[in-house]
């Protein structure tokens, strides 16, 4: 392996750097993004019961806030339950942006580490074709180690741009679909809590549940 590396010649050391980060954000993004931690199902529940028994107050709307992504959209509903419904949808949208945000967290680094690796592993190939012409211009083709030595640098350095691209791209497009079908979800429950606020949804907890 470090003689490949070694091979590849410098550009392998920007590429190893490009896959140290991205396997890092797979990581934490593969953690982060885990529907128990985005929009836990039994929020909207639990928040009809509180207002059902007129039990919200300030300490259940900060432990809402600090519950989730989906908590801090609904606590903003919330606060404003009791203004008409155009602004606590308002708020609701607001904080939803700045959430949608915060679950795109380093998905753009990792796009663009899958749109640049090959680019990398590209240039590799021709800096070592531009080694085996300078080889062939100045000593001929009779020195067959050092031609073998560009060519092998060209195509160890496209080798390893593909094999980083790859994998990130597909990461990439699986986090960039996961954090889609999260943000639907939570709108769905956001919705949920605007019509309960206001009047405009009969709410039975055994049928969500079972949703």
């Amino acid at each position: 392996m470090l003689e490949l590396f070694t091979a590849g010649g410098w550009l392998m050391l920007p590429l190893f750097i490009c896959s140290i980060i991205a396997i890092g954000i797979i990581t934490e993004r593969f953690w982060s993004l885990q529907t128990k931690h985005i929009s836990p199902p039994e929020l909207v529940t639990q928040i009809w019961q509180w207002l059902r028994y007129q039990q919200v107050d300030e300490a259940r709307i900060r432990a809402l806030q600090d519950n989730s992504p989906l908590g801090q959209i609904l606590a903003s509903g919330l606060i404003n339950r009791d203004a008409p419904r155009e602004i606590t949808k308002e708020s609701i949208e607001d904080v939803g942006r700045h959430v949608t945000l915060s679950l795109e967290k380093n998905l753009n680094t990792l796009g663009t580490i899958a749109a640049i690796a090959p680019l990398l592993g590209l240039l590799g190939t021709v800096i070592g074709m531009i080694k085996v012409f300078a080889v062939i211009t100045t000593e001929g083709v009779g020195n067959p180690e050092t031609l073998a030595g560009g060519i092998s640098e060209a195509l160890i350095t496209t080798a390893t741009g593909l094999v980083v691209a790859i994998p990130t791209l597909i990461f990439y497009r699986y986090f960039r679909g996961k954090v889609n079908l999260l943000v639907v979800d939570m709108e769905q429950q956001a919705m949920k809590l605007i019509e309960i606020l206001h009047g405009e949804r009969d709410f039975d907890p055994d049928k969500e549940l079972r949703e």
